[in-house]
């Protein structure tokens, strides 16, 4: 099998996007997991450029195994020898054997970025590149916007990478910089560069400027590269890098690379969500692959096909790279979509066509009113339940009252107040919280536990309002969408209504209500 090396850089470009901050400690858990997963190269920071990279250097000295932790830097500055460069010292006494270096290939970066010549720009390569092996360091050197420079100056372009090869650089890897190349131009640059260094291991990182990264990518390694660099999800500046989760798979299932150990496809998807977990990005459920929506169908039509044979609508199986099949349940819904929505919810429908009839006609009315089940699964699972000849509530709501209080010094004070009839008597329970919802649900839970204490394991992960008929104004319906959590599974609730309020109460009672159906039926199945 051919072999393609990943080069991560999820912790030094991947950082530079808007809104993302690691800490030390983030990027300790981060590089843990890239080694694990068994990526070739970590590239870690710019060792002396910032004091959390000093920190993280210094903690990650042999703590993995798998994966080469990576120092970044760039060149000699001009008019310097390499053993005066500060920048290159920090590479030297970072505690890593690898350096990634970075240097000019377009000579407008050369005239205007440097205020340098081309000839002084080849010995700062070259210097580099040199001081680094006679320090034993494995030097990968970044060819920085060598595209556009190949395009511009292709002879000077081609001198720079030379001026890196002939002092000993391990790899030479391409970088399009800006990220506007698009692929044919890539796959020709890419061949005619592999003649030039028919025995250099080449390498590519992409942008997504241009919404190319990864098919440049792709097709670079099919024109001869034999290292990707890119990021987990894409992360970087403007509109990212080279999304590894994309590429990995590609590689690996369609053109039979080895890029990462069998056994890690199966962790991709779990890789993908941990890293946004960790950066506090909530994922893009639409991503290739890795997204909650890759494996999601809704048309009928797509769902009966897929009972027969998966293929008919799914590139590969799910299951290959740790995602699953969704079945998304609306107005759009014939049988085949009811029967394998309540196939994965353990639903039993199986020779119940009135039953279905009853649904599919229940869900299209509710979606007319505003609901979405897409992502409300324990809704639609209540709502089946309900449908059924008998349905005994866990409990009965007998009124609740929320107030809101602004007090002089600013601060704003959520009180709720709520009845219920639980198990025939009746609670009455106040609570505060940081807001109405949040006071709602204290109060709530605090009516329940007690007679429910496996309440006590249900967290709130996400909440999401939606106004519906925006051109009702502030007579708008709104769609509150909730999705929770216990030690084990997570779910989605849903609640519609002209009050917002309401919306809510709907969505967190539903989520509670789903949480006792699932602990009755496992009561159940243990008697």
């Amino acid at each position: 099998m051919k072999q393609v090396k990943i080069f991560d850089t999820t912790l030094r470009d991947g950082s530079q996007g808007a809104g993302i901050s690691f800490s030390v400690e983030d990027k300790m858990k981060i590089a843990a997991a890239l080694d694990s997963f068994g990526v070739s190269y970590i590239e870690c920071g710019w060792p002396g450029s910032n004091p959390k990279d000093e920190e993280f250097f210094k903690l990650a000295k042999n703590k993995f195994k798998n994966s080469k932790l990576v120092a970044f830097g760039s060149t000699r500055r001009k008019n310097i020898k390499p053993e005066q460069d500060e920048s290159l010292k920090k590479i030297i006494s970072s505690g890593v054997k690898t350096a990634c270096i970075f240097g000019k290939s377009w000579d407008l970066h050369v005239e205007y970025a440097l205020k340098t010549t081309k000839e002084e720009n080849l010995k700062m390569i070259s210097d580099t590149v040199s001081f680094l092996k006679s320090k034993k360091f494995e030097v990968i050197y970044d060819a920085e916007h060598f595209f556009d420079g190949y395009i511009n100056n292709r002879d000077y372009a081609v001198e720079t990478i030379r001026a890196a090869s002939d002092a000993g650089a391990d790899i030479i890897c391409l970088c399009e910089t800006n990220g506007g190349i698009l692929p044919l131009d890539i796959q020709k640059i890419v061949t005619e560069t592999k003649k030039e260094f028919p025995d250099k291991i080449l390498g590519i990182h992409t942008h997504n400027d241009s919404g190319c990264a990864v098919a440049n990518s792709l097709i670079a390694v099919e024109s001869g590269c034999q290292l990707v660099q890119g990021t987990i999800n894409g992360l970087g500046e403007r509109c990212g890098n080279a999304n590894l989760c994309s590429i990995i798979p590609s590689l690996q299932l369609k053109k039979k690379y080895q890029c990462v150990p069998g056994k890690s496809l199966k962790k991709l998807t779990e890789l993908s969500r941990y890293i946004d977990e960790i950066a506090n990005i909530v994922p893009t459920d639409s991503l290739p692959y890795v997204g909650r929506n890759a494996f999601a169908h809704k048309a009928g039509v797509h769902v009966s096909a897929i009972d027969k044979n998966s293929k008919t609508y799914e590139h590969i199986d799910p299951k290959e790279i740790g995602n699953s099949r969704q079945i998304l349940v609306s107005d759009l819904s014939g049988k085949s979509n009811i029967i394998s929505k309540a196939d994965e919810l353990s639903l039993d429908l199986e020779n119940k066509p009135e039953k279905i009839q009853s649904i599919i006609k229940a869900v299209k009315e509710k979606e007319n009113n505003g609901y979405q089940y897409e992502n409300a699964n324990g809704s639609f699972f209540i709502l089946t339940k309900k449908l059924e000849t008998k349905y005994d509530s866990f409990f009965t709501l007998k009124g609740y009252r929320v107030s809101v209080e602004k007090n002089a010094d600013g601060s704003i004070v959520s009180e709720a107040t709520v009845k219920l009839d639980v198990k025939g008597k009746e609670e009455h329970t106040v609570s505060e919280g940081d807001g109405p919802v949040n006071a709602l649900d204290n109060c709530l839970r605090k009516a329940l536990i007690k007679f429910y204490p496996e309440i006590k394991t249900v967290l709130l992960t996400d909440f999401k309002v939606r106004v519906i008929n925006s051109n009702a104004n502030t007579a708008a319906k709104v769609r509150v969408l909730i999705e929770s959590k216990d030690n084990k599974i997570t779910w989605g609730t849903i609640g519609v209504s002209e009050n917002i309020i309401d919306a809510c109460w709907q969505a967190l009672t539903d989520s509670v209500e789903y949480k006792l159906l699932q602990n009755n039926k496992i009561r159940s199945i243990k008697r």
